[in-house]
């Protein structure tokens, strides 16, 4: 860890790169010029309407503005999603991310699938996508989306799935659930980016590290106190 960065992110150091690790709840990296995003879970909205459970699509609408506005910050090349990009079969909410994505052809938007990434092949054909089927290596990252239980030496594992959360305790019985950056010695699980999301309370041991996100910034805590 190497410090605070400018937007309120937390600076993680990995083989003498720089992660950032962003209150947005993605990571960029300035040597790759690449955002890292997980669990997005769009159409997730439209998917529960379906289902007679009334959730406004605005939600989803928030998050590609999200996704806009650190576009515009960082400038990536390369936009990775770990996996749970879109949450179920197929619906209006596939086309509008499409359109979206359409807006910025000079990025490069990779899919490594998820287990909710069950779109037919067809949708995945566009040429707005690069679609990987297993676990893709990036120089000295490994880019899945469940967190890999064999980590080769000299790798580290960027995951997601878990959508990880933390649980801060104050005065008597305050208890509140945050989202965070959960990370091993060779290993990070990013929190998931998609607002309508759950969290999965982490269970922490003393070579974790956890890094918990308000609306102004990433905080690292202590997870042995």
């Amino acid at each position: 860890m190497t410090g605070v960065d400018e937007e309120g992110g937390h600076v993680f150091e990995v083989f003498n790169r720089n992660l950032i690790l962003l209150k947005e709840k993605a990571i960029y990296s300035p040597e790759l010029g690449s955002l890292f995003i997980s669990d997005p879970h769009f159409g997730k909205a439209a998917h529960f309407r379906k289902a007679g459970i009334p959730i406004p699509e605005i939600l989803h609408e928030e998050d590609l503005m999200r996704i806009k506005e650190l576009i515009e910050r960082y400038k990536p090349k390369d936009i990775y999603f770990l996996g749970d990009l879109f949450h179920s079969d197929l619906n209006e909410s596939w086309f509008v991310l499409e359109e979206f994505s359409g807006l910025f052809a000079e990025i490069n938007f990779h899919l490594v699938k998820g287990n909710h990434d069950i779109l037919s092949d067809a949708c995945y054909r566009s040429s707005l996508w690069i679609i990987h089927e297993e676990p893709l290596v990036l120089e000295n990252l490994i880019l899945s989306h469940e967190p890999l239980s064999a980590i080769p030496e000299g790798k580290f594992n960027l995951c997601g799935h878990i959508h990880p959360g933390i649980a801060l305790h104050g005065k008597g019985r305050q208890r509140l659930m945050l989202p965070c950056f959960f990370a091993k010695p060779n290993q990070m699980v990013l929190p998931a980016f998609g607002r309508f999301t759950g969290l999965a309370s982490m269970k922490c041991t003393k070579t974790d590290q956890a890094f918990v996100i308000t609306d102004k910034n990433v905080i690292p805590i202590d997870l042995m106190k």
